[in-house]
């Protein structure tokens, strides 16, 4: 008798709630294949511009670095002008830029187009995720989260495909090309997506705020701690998924896999089935047994099986098994920060603190990349 309500608890959500858990969810979904276009082009682009690996990754960096900024902009412009209008203009930021990539002829012009990119993918987190938590239910702002969080193993898979499909065949500017189409999708978000009531409520007040709140009294703690778990896991996550598609197709003598840029997509997709799983049992389970248990259980797994899959993984069959395992856990701890963040901070001023706290985290995080490329300069990718 206790189990049913959990088993039906989607009958509660209304038309609208779905809706405005797809818009985010998708929107994230996008943004990571388009940001993720660059990681599967990385071997072709250090090839054309004659980039070692340092360089490569500090180009990832300066992506981070600007979607830091887009973050704290795009959030609060979504407390000023509305959730769901932050959405679409981050999403036509970062596709029409990650277009304009395809046509860079020097490094100077693929550090411009990647840094404009930057700022639209990470505005569409910092507007999505608000979105999501202030129009669910509080019960259910787990499991929303998670599932919106599982757009980015969706948008990793699909580009794994794209390259799989393009990159041999026509090059890696055909492949950024294609990453204008998640454009089109802002004509069914301004259709079908309304802003929370929350905001409208709190918009009508015409409450003015300063970004300094959030840097005063009980306020400032909360950001510093928030910012600080955010910066710690993006270190971790980008150092690793930035790096992940070079070292399964790098020579085995530069300490890598050896596999082909079509067998590397092909070992990816598990992976993020595992990523996928992952994002969305993590909203579930923390529901269940709480965030905190469900945070440090899936972080702990990760730290444990993330240096395995590096030093041990020469064999194809070893890394194929334990990419969904690195999935799983190395992605799914991410479903905890929508609904954390936004129960710290207040309506008028969430957007803005949650862009900024996770978003502190991408700066900081940007050094990652970078970190890792000039490490495998000198002892090897793996």
């Amino acid at each position: 008798m206790t189990l049913a309500p959990r088993l039906v608890w989607y009958k509660s959500i209304t038309r609208q709630q779905w809706k405005t858990l797809l818009a985010a969810q998708l929107g994230w979904m996008l943004d990571a294949m388009d940001v993720m276009l660059y990681a599967f082009a990385l071997t072709a682009i250090r090839q054309e511009f004659s980039l070692d690996a340092a360089t490569a990754g500090a180009l990832a960096s300066v992506t981070l670095v600007a979607s830091s900024f887009g973050g704290v902009f795009f959030g609060y412009l979504a407390d000023k002008i509305g959730r769901a209008k932050a959405l679409m203009y981050s999403i036509l930021v970062y596709s029409v830029f990650t277009a304009l990539t395809a046509t860079s002829g020097s490094l100077v012009e693929l550090i411009l187009w990647r840094t404009l990119v930057g700022l639209g993918l990470g505005g569409e987190w910092s507007a999505g995720s608000v979105l999501v938590s202030e129009t669910w239910p509080d019960e259910h702002r787990g499991k929303a989260i998670g599932l919106m969080q599982s757009g980015w193993a969706i948008g990793y898979i699909f580009a794994a495909l794209l390259s799989a499909l393009i990159l041999t065949a026509y090059g890696w500017r055909i492949l950024f090309a294609a990453g204008i189409l998640p454009a089109f999708f802002v004509f069914w978000i301004r259709k079908n997506v309304s802003e929370p009531s929350v905001w409208r409520d709190r918009a009508s007040e015409r409450r003015p705020f300063a970004i300094t709140e959030m840097f005063r009294g009980p306020l400032l703690y909360k950001t510093i701690v928030a910012s600080s778990l955010g910066a710690s896991v993006l270190f971790a996550y980008w150092g690793l998924f930035t790096w992940i598609p070079t070292f399964l197709s790098s020579a085995v003598e530069q300490g890598g896999a050896g596999l082909s840029i079509v067998r590397t997509s092909t070992w990816i997709i598990p992976m993020q089935v595992g990523a996928f799983f992952g994002y969305t049992l993590f909203g579930f389970l923390a529901d269940r047994f709480g965030r905190r248990f469900v945070f440090v259980f899936f972080l702990a797994a990760a730290s444990v099986l993330v240096p395995v899959y590096g030093q041990l993984g020469r064999s194809e069959t070893f890394l194929l098994m334990l990419g969904p395992f690195i999935g799983f856990f190395g992605h799914g701890y991410f479903s905890v920060f929508g609904a954390l963040l936004a129960e710290l901070f207040p309506t008028h001023i969430r957007a803005t603190a949650q862009g900024f706290c996770y978003n502190i985290g991408r700066a900081v995080s940007a050094f990652a990349p970078y970190v890792i490329g000039a490490l495998a300069d000198q002892y090897g990718i793996g």
